[in-house]
């Protein structure tokens, strides 16, 4: 404590201090599909578990328009050859609006990933849009506020203590 006193400034944090912000750690870093008007659907506070559980979102680019959320403008930091090279652990497909031209690379990094044997997250019309690029039918998935796809087994994830138990798993 003397010590303390006697420095010519006070500390600017205290690593064992339980007070302030202290982020999780990143296990692994997963892809987030781009979609315009993208949102996380029934389930908003999912990129917030996904992060607290360790999983460090990279956008993906999967068509021009996915590029611009809200008026803001965010750079794409990952692409599928991350998903090739196993640099990306898993992908998350948001809900959002169709996009006609970008359906094609959407599909394709979403066959990529499950090839890879890399969990899918998929959120609102995220799930069909998953589910068909796959060539699975929707069916009973398809009002689940969420699904995980690891091989060939889909999970519903009803609620976000079953999506924050799946992204335990990822990594």
């Amino acid at each position: 404590m003397f010590a303390q006193r006697k420095a010519p400034h006070a500390p600017r944090s205290n690593p064992g201090s339980r007070y302030g912000y202290r982020p999780a750690p990143i296990r692994a870093r997963v892809g987030l599909a781009m979609r315009r008007s993208m949102n996380f659907g029934d389930m908003p506070d999912a990129e917030t578990v996904l992060r607290s559980s360790g999983l460090s979102l990279a956008p993906m680019s999967v068509g021009d328009a996915g590029l611009n959320v809200g008026g803001t403008s965010v750079l794409a930091t990952a692409s599928c050859r991350d998903i090739d090279n196993g640099a990306l652990k898993a992908l998350v497909v948001p809900a959002g609006a169709p996009d006609p031209e970008a359906e094609a690379a959407l599909n394709d990094a979403i066959v990529r990933a499950c090839a890879k044997g890399a969990p899918v997250f998929a959120f609102g019309e995220g799930v069909v849009a998953t589910l068909r690029a796959l060539g699975r039918p929707a069916g009973e998935y398809a009002d689940a506020p969420a699904i995980l796809v690891t091989g060939e087994r889909i999970e519903a994830l009803a609620d976000i203590s079953a999506v924050a138990m799946a992204a335990g798993r990822v990594g």
